[in-house]
């Protein structure tokens, strides 16, 4: 049996996020230059690598992607209110114990839909995305015409775009060594297929079935409650037409017993008459 555990959104999200950033680094390494240097503009279909306007346009165009659909996965967040990504108080303290259940030193804790590890991770990623950005659209803005900054404003600003672009791709390269852990290795496909076996959220993953197991409990007890109130509303409609077809034959036979008075009343006028 599969569980859902990414909707389009968010495969949307990452696929997106990891195809702008690798073109935004690669791009990025080329202006420095260093393709030319290294003959990498020699390897077929990369002639246009050791250009630097055609490597900036290119690094412009991916950073416009970027930029989009982080605002898209922002607005995402705050719409469907989805925090589970967000890094929690004793993170840090879970992934030591993460990585010490690996090589057997620990117990793995009960985890919720993503590892403590992955929510530092994703903290890690989202900040340095941020400050690539800001520093990135500060770089931008100084080459625009009639804009004077000073020469050591541009300095440390590249300095900051440059570290943050170290710090970004080793987490990214943590990323990808994660997944080298067997116990990580079918959260992959999940990132394709959206899906993942039960029988790994049952054994990994314990807290966030709980999550999922409440708003279904919660769902079921619903549409019981619907359920029976429908019927009462039903039993109630029965005893109210009951009750209306009693009044209306209690009624007939009052206004049967009132016309045999009054007949019974004008017979007796009559022969009070003879």
């Amino acid at each position: 049996m599969k569980i859902v555990r990414h909707n389009l959104a968010i495969r949307f999200v990452h696929w997106v996020t990891a195809l702008s950033i690798f073109v935004l680094i690669f791009t990025g390494f080329g202006q420095m230059p260093m393709y030319k240097r290294y003959n990498v503009d020699q390897i077929p279909g990369l002639g246009w690598s050791s250009d630097f306007m055609v490597t900036l346009n290119i690094h412009y165009v991916a950073a416009a992607i970027l930029i989009f659909i982080s605002l898209y996965y922002i607005t995402y967040l705050i719409g469907t209110r989805r925090w589970d990504i967000l890094p929690r108080r004793g993170d840090i303290k879970e992934s030591i114990q993460i990585f010490a259940s690996m090589v057997g030193l620990a117990e793995e804790p009960k985890n919720r839909k993503y590892l403590a590890e992955q929510r530092v991770a994703f903290l890690i990623t989202a900040v340095s995305v941020a400050m690539l950005i800001v520093t990135g659209l500060i770089k931008v803005y100084k080459n625009l015409p009639g804009v004077d900054v000073s020469a050591s404003l541009v300095f440390w600003i590249a300095q900051i775009h440059n570290l943050f672009t170290v710090i970004l791709l080793l987490s990214i390269i943590v990323h990808l060594l994660a997944f080298l852990i067997k116990d990580n290795r079918p959260l992959v496909s999940s990132m394709f297929t959206g899906q993942i076996d039960r029988a790994y959220v049952e054994r990994r993953h314990e807290l966030w079935l709980a999550e999922l197991a409440g708003p279904a409990i919660a769902t079921e007890e619903k549409a019981l409650i619907v359920e029976e109130t429908e019927i009462l509303e039903k039993v109630e409609n029965k005893e109210e037409s009951a009750t209306g077809e009693s009044n209306e034959t209690i009624g007939d036979c009052e206004a049967i017993e009132e016309n045999k008075v009054i007949e019974r009343n004008e017979i007796t006028a009559d022969l009070n008459t003879v």
